[in-house]
């Protein structure tokens, strides 16, 4: 199955924007290259690690739509959202999907987030022994096993990073969560693999649902984890919410995700720049308390408890 990628050299300062305005327009993933660099091996893929900015000073970002994705639509919408945005940055070609996933199986390493949390792609096998990292033993890690498909979410992202460390540091045990926009499902099966009884993903894109459900078995959580479009969401609340999405959706959604958690319910929300975490922080102390905004590469989470 071929897919649409768009390239654009951008400056480095330039890529939370560009990466929000594309996801807008529905990207299904998006990886940064060097621009700068000489030779296909001297480019090193994807995002920067998690509390890192690029070292490059300019940046190829690729991005892939669907196949049938309008080319001529989505340049003028860029150029709408991106008004610096020069045309002759922006280049289009056709990709089969094998080759996406090679690189990201080429690229894609172990990485850790908080004290015992690890995320392996899942061609890797954990070692048996990880006292010569440093982070945890072979008896207190937790492995989630990973292959993002085309949906969001492999940790490598400030967002996902900010919100599976918050999960490492809760008590999970015997709890229930949802996960809004769960893309990969990497955050609801990480709650499940740290002790969360069962977990709810909601998701607007049918392939994110596919995905996770395809990482939930991979990680042996399958029968733990039910998977919703938004409209076919249960009612009802959880001991725990995350969402991970954009500061739009999040405002806009404020009401829904206080009705789905219990008082006193531990919540977290990502996948806001900085700069629009205040308005967010006011429209959610209407229901919830204990705010705080934590900010990484120029990304926030806002965490805080439902109110009783």
């Amino acid at each position: 199955m071929p897919f649409l990628e768009l390239s654009l050299i951008i400056r480095t300062e330039q890529q939370p924007r560009v990466e929000e305005a594309l996801e807008d327009l529905g990207a299904l993933s998006i990886t940064l290259r060097d621009a700068d660099a000489e030779t296909p091996d001297e480019q090193a893929i994807f995002e920067p690690g998690v509390g890192e900015l690029p070292l490059w000073p300019t940046i190829t970002l690729d991005a892939l739509f669907d196949e049938h994705a309008d080319r001529r639509g989505i340049a003028a919408a860029l150029g709408d959202l991106l008004p610096w945005l020069e045309p002759d940055q922006l280049s289009f070609r056709d990709v089969a999907d094998q080759d996406w996933e090679r690189a990201w199986m080429d690229q894609f390493k172990p990485m850790a987030f908080g004290h015992r949390l690890w995320i392996y792609p899942w061609n890797i096998e954990p070692p048996v022994d990880d006292g010569n990292i440093g982070r945890s033993d072979a008896s207190t890690r937790v492995v989630v096993r990973l292959d993002p498909g085309l949906a969001f979410g492999s940790g490598t992202h400030p967002t996902t990073a900010l919100c599976l460390e918050w999960l490492d540091g809760l008590d999970l045990h015997g709890r229930t969560i949802t996960d809004y926009g769960c893309g990969s499902g990497i955050l609801a099966i990480a709650a499940l693999k740290l002790g969360a009884a069962a977990a709810i993903g909601i998701d607007n894109d049918p392939q994110a649902l596919t995905a996770s459900a395809d990482n939930a078995a991979r990680n042996g959580v399958a029968d733990r984890l039910t998977l919703f479009l938004p409209e076919d969401r249960p009612d009802g609340a959880t001991d725990v919410f995350v969402a991970n999405i954009l500061a739009g959706p999040l405002d806009t959604l404020a009401p829904t995700f206080a009705a789905a958690a219990k008082p006193g319910a531990p919540f977290a929300i990502s996948g806001i720049l900085a700069g629009q975490q205040d308005e967010l922080l006011t429209r959610y102390a209407e229901w919830f308390e204990d705010l705080r905004a934590d900010l990484r590469d120029d990304w926030v989470r806002i965490s805080g408890r439902r109110r009783r």
